[in-house]
């Protein structure tokens, strides 16, 4: 990356003002919260950033997270922006913990037409040190939560809802050693193509978007196990914010994308495509 990072827009910054685009709309985020891994004065993570940009554009969001405190505070930040947001615990690992809170979603939002599951973790460390209980561990949170979120959401949305998974660039190329987050990232290509097409008759959405490097708090950790992170050119010539990952789900979920399923949309900068 270049010693000096271009100047960026107040979109990617976070300072924009909402336009309206999800206006009317109620929107679960499975993910909804953030850990600060003792970073000081921590940026905004991709969970956080969507919950506010939704409800900056109009939306009734739900803001869904395994941390009590961190769900509670994405819909402070929300309530604080003078959005509505309505906080939920789940354990997304637990099949029950999924069902009940796609049902508390709708409970409280009085419908969902809009999801994004934005839950991931890491377990074991190249191919030796992976064992097979870090294997199912990571499938069952990235992938297998994706997929019973997902079917418990179909079974109450509306025609013409909108559903976004968030994957990696990890999907796209090998870009450390975690081998299970690796494959797990991938699988939801397939889960995302499968629920598009079925889907389809009823109008109903499903697209991935995939980050890239990205300057969240999760981001810096990354970093510090792996300091060549910093070091990767992005053609772009800096990090990503969670802002820009929140714009392309935002653009996804709404009417703009009436066209567009079963489509992953890369936001990384230009690091897959032009490496």
């Amino acid at each position: 990356m270049s010693e000096t990072a271009p100047p960026m827009p107040p979109e990617a910054r976070g300072a924009a003002s909402g336009r309206g685009r999800l206006s009317g709309r109620k929107i679960l985020v499975v993910g909804a919260g953030q850990q600060s891994y003792d970073v000081e004065n921590p940026p905004v993570g991709n969970g956080r950033a969507m919950s506010r940009l939704f409800a900056r554009e109009g939306a009734r969001v739900g803001v869904a997270d395994v941390d009590a405190s961190a769900a509670q505070e994405t819909a402070r930040q929300v309530h604080a922006e003078g959005g509505a947001a309505l906080p939920i615990v789940a354990d997304v690992g637990e099949a029950g913990e999924i069902e009940r809170m796609v049902a508390e979603a709708r409970a409280g939002l009085d419908g969902i037409d809009g999801l994004v599951a934005n839950v991931g973790i890491v377990g074991g460390w190249g191919l030796v040190n992976t064992s097979a209980e870090d294997w199912d561990r990571v499938f069952q949170v990235n992938v297998r939560a994706h997929y019973l979120t997902c079917k418990h959401a179909l079974a109450v949305m509306p025609d013409g809802a909108a559903i976004v998974l968030t994957s990696s660039i990890a999907a796209l190329m090998p870009a450390n050693e975690v081998i299970a987050y690796h494959s797990s990232k991938a699988a939801l290509k397939g889960l995302c193509m499968w629920l598009a097409k079925h889907s389809a008759a009823r109008r109903i959405r499903v697209n991935l978007v995939v980050p890239g490097l990205i300057d969240t708090s999760l981001g810096r950790l990354a970093s510090k196990a792996d300091p060549s992170r910093e070091e990767r050119p992005i053609p772009l010539g800096r990090q990503g914010t969670a802002w820009e990952i929140a714009y392309a789900a935002s653009f996804l979920l709404s009417d703009e994308a009436s066209y567009i399923t079963g489509h992953s949309l890369v936001v990384d900068g230009g690091l897959v495509a032009l490496r």
